[in-house]
C-alpha cells in the first residue's frame, strides 16, 4: 500500500453545484484511475481531469458552507482540503442579470424573467435575510435588470416593452420611462441619474423625471447589456457577443469609451466590491464562474466555480448571492460592494 496523498490548494475556494475546481496536490497515485476518487462534502465528485500533481473536479450537490475535499486512491485517503459550497435559495426562476439587494432591509430581489414575450404570473421575488422567498409582483413582462436608486426606491426594466418600472411600497409595478429600445442594464452614478442599456449598442441617461436621453452607443449584445459604476463615476458595460473573447467596456463620465479589459467569455452580470475589483459572471481561459478583475483591469482571476451564471450582487454583511439562469445561491464571502450604484 502506498501513502496518502496531499492537497496543497484547491482553486477557486468557492464553488456552486456543477462548478470545476481545481485541486493542486503532491503524491496522488494515479496509476489504476479508475479506482482514484474525489469527495467533496461526502459526496463523490465527478474527476473530469487527472494527475499525480492535479484534479480537475465538479462540485456536487452537497451541503453548504465550508466542507472538506478529500482524495483517494488504492485504499489511502489524503488529509481535507476545504471549499466553500453555495447556498442555495430558490430555483426555478429565470434570472437574466444581476439580483439586487434592498438596502433598507437587505431582501434580495430576483426575476423570473422568461422567453421573449412569455406572459407569467410572478415575475419578481423577494428572499428575505431569513432565506424565506415570497413573490413580490406580477405587473412587469420580461423583467431584465434590477437596481435601487440612491433614495432606496427600486426600479426594474422590461426588455420586452423598452420600459423601466418604479415599484411602489404597494408592490404596484408604475411606469417611469419608455422608449428605451431593448431595455436590459440598468445603474445609478453617484449623483443618482439613472442609466439604461439597450442590448442594440445604446446607452440611456434617464433624469429624475423619466426622461430619457441617448448618451452613447457601443456595439451591439446578442443577450443583454449589464451596467455598473465604478469608484472613478465610469460606467463598466459588459455585453455577451458571438466571441469567446469578449471585452468589459469603460465609459468614462465625459462619454469616452475605452476598453477596460478582454479575454472573457460571455461576461454577463458585473458589480464592485469597496476596493475597487470588479466582479463578472463569465468564463476566463476556458473556466466559468465569478472572475475577480483588479481595479486597474491588469489582472484577472476565477473567485466561484459555477455554470451558467447570469449575475451576482454583494449584501451590506459580505454575502455573495449569484444567480444561474435557473436558481439563486449566496455565499459568505465577506465581501463587501459598493453602495447604492445598481
Amino acid at each position: 500500500m502506498g501513502s496518502a496523498a496531499k492537497i496543497t490548494n484547491i482553486d477557486p475556494a468557492y464553488g456552486i453545484a456543477g462548478g470545476e475546481i481545481v485541486i493542486d496536490c503532491e503524491g496522488f497515485d494515479t496509476s489504476e484511475p479508475s479506482g482514484c476518487t474525489v469527495t467533496i462534502g461526502e459526496v463523490l465528485a465527478q474527476i473530469v481531469a487527472l494527475s499525480p500533481r492535479r484534479v480537475l473536479a465538479v462540485v456536487p450537490e452537497t451541503k453548504d458552507g465550508r466542507v472538506e475535499v478529500r482524495l483517494s486512491s488504492r485504499g489511502n485517503l489524503s488529509d481535507p482540503g476545504f471549499v466553500t459550497v453555495a447556498k442555495k435559495l430558490a430555483g426555478d426562476l429565470h434570472p437574466v442579470a444581476n439580483p439586487a439587494f434592498d438596502p433598507d432591509d437587505g431582501a434580495l430581489f430576483v426575476t423570473r424573467s422568461g422567453s421573449r414575450g412569455e406572459e407569467l404570473p410572478v415575475t419578481l421575488f423577494r428572499i428575505d435575510i431569513s432565506g424565506d422567498v415570497s413573490e413580490y409582483s406580477g405587473d412587469i413582462s420580461n423583467p431584465t435588470g434590477i437596481a435601487f436608486s440612491p433614495d432606496g426606491q427600486m426600479f426594474v426594466t422590461s426588455r420586452l416593452e423598452g420600459v423601466v418600472y418604479k415599484l411602489t411600497p404597494f408592490k404596484d409595478a408604475v411606469a417611469f420611462a419608455r422608449n428605451l429600445g431593448v431595455a436590459t442594464g440598468i445603474a445609478f452614478d453617484s449623483q443618482g441619474l439613472m442609466h439604461i442599456g439597450d442590448r442594440t449598442g445604446t446607452i440611456f441617461k434617464v433624469n429624475g423625471i423619466g426622461e430619457e436621453r441617448v448618451w452613447t452607443q457601443i456595439e451591439p449584445s446578442v443577450s443583454a447589456f449589464h451596467l455598473a459604476f465604478g469608484a472613478d463615476d465610469s460606467l463598466y458595460i459588459t455585453g455577451p457577443t458571438v466571441t469567446s473573447f469578449d471585452a468589459i467596456w469603460r465609459i468614462t463620465p465625459d462619454g469616452d469609451v475605452d476598453m477596460f479589459f478582454k479575454g472573457l467569455g460571455r461576461p454577463q452580470g458585473l458589480a464592485f466590491d469597496r476596493d475597487g475589483n470588479l466582479y463578472v459572471a463569465a468564463a476566463l481561459r476556458g473556466r466559468r464562474g465569478i472572475v475577480r478583475i483588479s481595479p486597474d483591469g491588469t489582472e484577472a482571476k476565477l473567485v466561484v466555480a459555477g455554470v451558467n451564471l447570469v449575475g451576482l450582487a454583494f449584501s451590506a454583511t459580505g454575502e455573495m448571492a449569484v444567480v444561474s439562469i435557473d436558481s439563486v445561491y449566496s455565499l459568505p464571502t465577506q465581501i463587501k460592494g459598493t453602495l447604492l450604484r445598481g
